[in-house]
This record gives structure tokens, sequence and C-alpha cells, in this order.
């Protein structure tokens, strides 16, 4: 009984410690913030949700997530026109991004080609582009980045140990961090009615 009381205990602390994580994200940011790229560069504080203005994706230095020709997502480094380092790494799941990376890695052969299409494509590869989601946190986000620097490194990426990780398209869930803090207060409340 004692054990069932005590994995009760921690199940409600973790489900606590999630909801509380999720509302004082939504409370800090109700709305996504909006930073031109360079203004993160030198910003010391970053939102959780947020806009990224005057970026452009660099699609050559793009990293799938999959390895196949059937692609989930990309990660494909933000860079602006006055820095060519990358600063920001976005996850992103775009269709019109994942469609030209698998027609240049995949269905061209030839450098001539290749050449062809990024001549035809210029208009779309060098555009600005607005980008808004989450930004990854806490210790999945470590775990990721730590994979991510590696991963880079042998794909000649040039990100550094400041690049920020982006999940675009992502939000924060006012929902999910309610019914977290509910179920954690009942849990509590039935551990509570146990002791006595």
């Amino acid at each position: 009984m004692n054990r069932f009381r005590f994995t009760l205990l921690a199940f409600c602390l973790v489900l606590g410690f999630l909801g509380w994580n999720d509302l004082t994200t939504v409370m800090k940011n109700p709305v996504p913030a909006t930073i031109h790229i360079q203004e993160l560069q030198q910003s010391e504080t970053i939102p959780d949700w947020l806009s990224i203005t005057g970026g452009r994706f660099d699609l050559m230095e793009a990293i799938s997530t999959s390895g196949r020709i059937e692609l989930d997502a990309l990660l494909i480094p933000l860079k602006s026109d006055n820095d060519p380092s990358s600063t920001v790494l976005v996850e992103t799941r775009r269709p019109q991004m994942l469609e030209l990376f698998r027609t240049y890695h995949f269905n061209l052969d030839s450098p001539i080609e290749k050449k062809a299409f990024l001549e035809k494509q210029a208009h779309v590869l060098n555009a600005e582009v607005v980008v808004t989601g989450m930004t990854m946190s806490g210790r999945i986000a470590e775990g990721n980045r730590k994979k991510l620097l590696k991963l880079a490194k042998e794909t000649n990426v040039s990100l550094t140990e400041e690049t920020l990780l982006f999940t675009e398209g992502k939000q924060p869930s006012k929902y999910r961090g309610f019914f977290f803090t509910a179920m954690a207060l009942l849990g509590l409340g039935r551990f509570i009615q146990l002791q006595r």
C-alpha cells in the first residue's frame, strides 16, 4: 500500500511540474513575440514562443531527420544576410522545403542538373521567411542539442554551442497545462486521503 501511495505522489508531482511549465509559458507568452534574427543574436533572454523575421533558410545545409527519401521533417539553418553563421536551427515540416530538399538530394544526379535547379528555385531559396514556433528547452532539448551538434560536425554544418534550436509550428499548450495541473491536484487530494 505504501508503494502505491508514493508512486501516486511521484506521478502527481511530475504532472504538476509539467502542468505548471505549460501554464507559466502561456502566461509569459500569451502571443508569440516578434523578433528580428539580428536582434535575436544580441538578446540575452529569448521568449519560448516567438516569430523570427529577417532570416533565410539555408537549404544546402539542411539535415534530414529521417535519413530516408520519405522525409518527416528537416533541420534547416536560419541565417541573416549580415552573418553567415547559423544562429538558429529550425525543425520544419514545410511541404515546399521538404520537396525541394528531396528533389535536390535524391532526384538529381549531375552537377549541371543541380546547378540549373538551384538557379530555377533561387527566388524561393533566397526569400526571407517568418518562422513561428517554440524554442526547444529542458533536458530533452539539451540531449537533442548534443546529438545535433555531433550530426552537424559530421555533415560540415556550421553550428555553435549558442545555436538556438527551434520547432516551427509548435505552440504552448494552455489546455494541457490546466488538465495536468487539475489531475495533479486530484491525485494529491487522494494521496492525503490515503495518508489519513
